[in-house]
């Protein structure tokens, strides 16, 4: 949906090229360097968009890693895998970079991505926790809403222990309750790789 105040915030850059005078919006321009931004809630609309930017870059060139960066408190679990899903199904590696907070369903997509490019920057939190529902009804819909709810915990919680390295059941305890990590921490878990204060000069130069 189109917002007038918030769009109006978002810079826009222009560039020079020998066709002339071109201009994008700040998101569009990273987008061309293969960066993502998963930002805010996690619901369908954004599901759909991030999903939609990883199948075209797949498309554009699919031996080239994408990066995806995180700021988001969670959301949907069912918008979440739509996400999780389509990064593995897609040809290029997608690494994850969480700035400022990775939460619930946002901390599990940040663990979701490739071994090894798996970053937070180093005053970033990421916080684990179980599924939950708000589902209201009658009491057989939600007893049939509940068994569903158990079965996507187990999921999770299996997909989380695959991609930690931890045992399932050091991770159902820790997401029992909300989980707090600092970035150091979450690397202790194995929920990051790394934890960067500044871009390596590697990574620097490779972009340059």
């Amino acid at each position: 949906m189109y917002d007038p105040i918030q769009d109006s915030l978002v810079p826009i850059v222009i560039e020079q090229s020998n066709r002339g005078e071109r201009s994008f919006d700040i998101f569009s321009r990273l987008l061309r360097d293969r960066i993502i931004f998963l930002t805010g809630p996690v619901e369908d609309n954004m599901a759909s968009l991030i999903t939609a930017q990883l199948l075209f870059l797949e498309s554009e060139n699919p031996k080239k890693d994408i990066y995806m960066y995180i700021n988001s408190p969670g959301g949907s679990v069912t918008a979440g895998m739509a996400i999780h899903d389509t990064m593995q199904y897609i040809r290029p590696r997608v690494g994850t970079v969480c700035v400022g907070f990775a939460a619930s369903m946002g901390a599990f997509l940040l663990t979701a991505g490739e071994p090894g490019m798996r970053v937070a920057l180093a005053n970033a939190k990421v916080m684990i926790h179980q599924p939950s529902s708000g589902m209201q009804g009658t009491a057989a819909d939600v007893e049939i809403h509940a068994k569903e709810l158990i079965k996507t915990r187990a999921k999770m919680n299996e997909l989380m222990a695959k991609y930690s390295g931890q045992p399932v059941e050091e991770i159902e305890k820790n997401v029992d309750r909300d989980k707090f990590f600092d970035a150091d921490e979450a690397k202790a878990f194995g929920l990051i790789d790394e934890v960067y204060e500044k871009r390596p000069e590697n990574e620097a130069k490779s972009d340059s």
